[in-house]
């Protein structure tokens, strides 16, 4: 196992919304000796000592499951606790204030919107799919085992604009767009690509956020 002994029980979530590929998620996290609970519970989600809210499918019925389950409010509470929250795919892209995906208003964690990639270039296609790198432009904590040229695997048809570059952590380029792959605030650290896809590489990401604390 890649993970850190932790020595402590500590309760670690995965937040199911409904929203796909949670038990790839979770045996991602057993492999790096993080034992993840999947709940769609949102007093589980408050209590728990780390959050990972991860997802494929559209903002709009994301939100929509998020709000009718009272997980919307449950992350936002877990947020201002300080402890560390992991976003993966959609779990970036709504955490953006709004998204171009059904016109809809998102958690806010981040100021920004969420846009859809549009390429006069046909060429180009949408969804991007596949494995691409990573532009490390910020160091945090969470990406000190990465490289710049590392590379991940993605699966999206939308992308991140966060208003700041200090939310920015990582970028890459498909097509003639180099858009914001990572980003995050305080105890908020996400990434558009899917780290239980991504290999070792991927893995050693979550390991990374199992013994984050979040600062």
């Amino acid at each position: 196992m890649l993970g850190l002994n932790l020595g402590v029980f500590m309760l670690a979530v995965i937040v199911d919304y409904d929203a796909g590929n949670l038990r790839s998620v979770q045996r991602a996290c057993y492999q790096v000796g993080l034992d993840a609970e999947i709940t769609e519970d949102p007093d589980l989600v408050v209590k728990a000592d780390k959050v990972i809210f991860p997802g494929v499918g559209s903002a709009e019925s994301a939100m929509s499951t998020l709000q009718f389950k009272g997980l919307d409010q449950a992350l936002m509470e877990f947020f201002n606790s300080g402890k560390p929250l992991l976003g993966i795919c959609l779990g970036l892209q709504i955490a953006l204030e709004f998204s171009e995906e059904g016109n809809k208003q998102c958690l806010g964690i981040i100021p920004g919107a969420c846009e859809r990639f549009s390429f006069s270039n046909r060429a180009v296609k949408v969804p991007h799919i596949g494995w691409n790198e990573l532009e490390i432009v910020q160091d945090h904590p969470m990406l000190r085992s990465i490289h710049d040229g590392d590379e991940f695997y993605f699966v999206h048809s939308y992308f991140a604009h966060p208003e700041s570059e200090k939310h920015v952590f990582g970028r890459t380029t498909y097509g003639d767009i180099k858009f914001a792959s990572v980003i995050g605030r305080e105890n908020f650290f996400s990434t558009q690509f899917h780290l239980e896809k991504s290999g070792k590489i991927g893995l050693r990401l979550l390991a990374a956020f199992s013994g984050w604390k979040g600062d």
